[in-house]
């Protein structure tokens, strides 16, 4: 493991925008500032979104903006096997419980809670004799962590922030990860969900800088647990601001910002586009 190696991990669900050039450009010029390693992870384990053309696209726009990287790129599609066997072994610890709720009951359970809206959702996991019925009949579960057992093994954590946290959070920081209540960690149509396959990612890469936008900054919380859980090291977390556009809303796939390949098109050269980010 070198002394500092770090990642830019986008998910080919569309193009690419200037806040990813943003992220990437921070943890690309960071690694190579410390002589460390910049690593390119695809995450494509949602294989009803993710589509071969963007990211192909992704290739192109880092290529464009004058990235390297080791080789060779780790796509999440071709790992599922290690994300099971991480959930196995969390629900062998019984850590995890089958939740049968469908997305729409867990919405309409917590706009219904009795003392208001809640952010987060927390079991408990059904009785033996319910939960057997269903999985007999076939009924499609989420595996998700169970807070207060998982809290109950971990005890207090820490992570350390060098960056900064939406709230100017830095140093050494306490872990909450009540922040994200029972949090799924898979479906059985993906198979795995996020905060376990970017931990596990990050620990089997030897990732050790952590260089993301702060919408990403409560994530954190979620996967500093799941590292102690699982055994693995944590790493040092660099979360920077994040871009945003002339209305003032940062930079998204789903707003249609401007992408990569159309700035390209106009004839915007990545030293422009760096000046503008300030980079």
């Amino acid at each position: 493991m070198t002394a500092f190696t770090t990642r830019f991990a986008p998910s080919p669900t569309g193009l690419l925008h200037r806040g990813h050039a943003f992220s990437a450009l921070a943890a690309h010029d960071a690694a190579r500032a410390a002589n460390g390693v910049f690593l390119l992870r695809i995450e494509d384990i949602d294989a009803t979104r993710c589509r071969p053309a963007f990211e192909a696209a992704i290739f192109e726009d880092l290529v464009w903006l004058g990235l390297t990287w080791e080789l060779p790129v780790r796509r999440q599609s071709e790992h599922l096997a290690e994300y099971r066997a991480a959930i196995d072994r969390l629900a062998a610890r019984g850590l995890l419980y089958r939740c049968f709720r469908t997305r729409r009951e867990i919405a309409e359970a917590i706009a219904s809670a009795p003392h208001g809206a809640m952010e987060t959702w927390r079991g408990p996991p059904l009785p033996a004799d319910e939960e057997a019925r269903r999985l007999a009949a076939g009924e499609a579960f989420a595996w998700r962590l169970s807070l207060e057992a998982a809290l109950a093994q971990a005890g207090p954590l820490t992570f350390m922030e060098e960056g900064s946290g939406p709230n100017g959070e830095r140093g050494a920081i306490a872990a909450r990860p009540e922040l994200g209540g029972d949090v799924v960690l898979a479906r059985r149509d993906v198979g795995v969900a996020y905060h376990l396959a970017v931990t596990l990612d990050d620990a089997l890469q030897g990732v050790t800088h952590v260089i993301r936008g702060q919408d990403l900054f409560e994530a954190t919380h979620v996967q500093r647990l799941l590292q102690a859980l699982l055994g693995l090291p944590t790493p040092v977390y660099r979360h920077h601001r994040l871009l945003t556009g002339p209305d003032g809303k940062r930079y998204a796939k789903r707003d249609h910002a401007q992408t990569l390949a159309e700035l390209r098109a106009a004839g915007v050269t990545p030293q422009q586009l760096r000046a503008e980010m300030g980079l």
